[in-house]
């Protein structure tokens, strides 16, 4: 693996993880009120795209990190839709 492509899969998976935390707070407390619907539906939308964008460049760190970021992004979005008071 290159330098470049260290440097891009080192940054994709810090992204990555700093999902983390929100997702298991906001399972654990069942409640997603202070996330922004208007951020995560609009971040959700960009990380897909970047998905797409890897994919289409066959760019296996923006394919790999973006998959992972989807699923943690819309998993709390799927959370503070269904978590709704």
């Amino acid at each position: 693996m290159d330098f470049v492509t260290q440097i891009g899969s080192v940054a994709g998976a810090l992204t990555t993880i700093a999902f983390w935390p929100q997702l298991r707070r906001t399972w654990k407390t069942r409640s997603a009120d202070d996330v922004s619907l208007a951020m995560l539906l609009t971040f959700t939308t960009g990380v897909f795209l970047w998905f797409v964008y890897g994919w289409l460049l066959n760019a296996w760190p923006i394919i790999v990190t973006n998959a992972v970021t989807f699923l943690l992004t819309a998993s709390i979005l799927v959370l503070k839709l269904r978590l709704r008071s």
